[in-house]
């Protein structure tokens, strides 16, 4: 693992913009083993938290809330090219103008009573750390190890955990 400002920066940076992109995380309670996917949204073009999620309050997810509750969730990239798990809390904020900016089509149709429908639940993710790794496929160590490089060595720099507070 590096201990590299700029490794770790860019690292976070590429976090950002893939999960910006891809949006889909696997999304659980601490204090449980089971992770569902949900579509992750971010409000502003910062490279910083909360990240939002729509669900329902019916939803496992939700009744097992107890305020803010500590949380994770786990990451790929589409072109699988970056990991990450990010640790921090999740809350239901039913935040009116949140929920109009980020209400959008494809979250409308979960919801046919619209922003008013009863069931409609939006849960804020405030990230505290993360730890994000980038592509170190075994093809790669492969062909590293054929050219007698150690891919371990070379690896170290492609991983980093990084304070999102």
């Amino acid at each position: 693992m590096t201990d590299d400002a700029e490794t770790r920066a860019d690292l976070e940076a590429r976090f950002w913009k893939a999960l910006r992109s891809d949006m889909t995380v696997m999304l659980g309670l601490d204090k449980e083993t089971e992770q569902r996917p949900m579509t992750a949204q971010l409000a502003s073009d910062e490279d910083r938290g909360p990240i939002w999620f729509f669900s329902a309050k019916d939803h496992d997810l939700n009744r097992r809330l107890e305020g803010a509750t500590p949380a994770t969730f786990t990451f790929v990239s589409k072109g699988h090219d970056l990991w990450a798990t990010v640790s921090g809390t999740l809350v239901e904020d039913m935040n009116r103008a949140m929920i109009d900016k980020l209400w959008n089509p494809h979250v409308a149709a979960w919801y046919p009573g619209g922003k008013e429908d009863p069931s409609l639940s939006l849960l804020r993710f405030d990230p505290a750390s993360a730890k994000i790794w980038k592509d170190g496929s075994s093809l790669m160590a492969g062909l590293l190890s054929l050219l007698g490089r150690d891919p371990q060595a070379d690896y170290q720099d492609n991983t980093a955990t990084v304070n999102l507070r």
